[in-house]
């Protein structure tokens, strides 16, 4: 095998290009498109394995993937994904919401793409953001303090007294 790493070596310096590169052999799709084939499971029993669950939905197509959601701690948060091989799984998968798994009804639906932006966001120019969006007349400055200015307190003062 170094013999071989060797030859290749040396044909690359000399600047020949009959070297075949390899490539990988599994090239991970998109994220969108592996979403239009996956689906959330909402309502798991958190003592569910993956291989159970795929199992639970095993009659919808050929399961790729079952990932549990899990904390900081690896406690399961009651929640799953689950990526099918083709895309026209998911409709069939999602009949199964409201069925009964491991003694818990579960919710099924799509799984949602992510949007980069989306979400909770840093606000505007004021810095009230997205709560004030739909409140157009919404308090400008809060009543309680830490708004704009200093306030009412001490100031810097002068230094303690000293000789007196």
């Amino acid at each position: 095998r170094i013999q071989k790493l060797e030859a290749e070596k040396a044909q690359l310096q000399r600047g020949t290009s009959d070297v075949v590169m390899s490539t990988l052999d599994f090239v991970e799709d998109p994220k969108e498109e592996i979403d239009k084939r996956s689906i959330y499971v909402g309502q798991v029993d958190y003592q569910a394995q993956p291989q159970e669950l795929g199992q639970h939905f095993a009659e919808c197509g050929t399961v790729n993937r079952v990932t549990i959601i899990c904390d900081a701690d690896g406690n399961p948060k009651g929640f799953a994904y689950i990526e099918f091989s083709e895309e026209h799984s998911v409709p069939i998968a999602e009949t199964l919401d409201g069925s009964e798994f491991k003694g818990r009804l579960i919710k099924v639906s799509r799984k949602r793409t992510n949007v980069p932006g989306m979400g909770k966001g840093k606000g505007g120019k004021d810095g009230y953001g997205a709560e004030r969006a739909h409140k157009p007349f919404a308090q400008r400055y809060s009543p309680y303090g830490g708004g704009k200015g200093k306030g009412k307190g001490k100031g810097k003062g002068k230094g303690k007294a000293k000789g007196k």
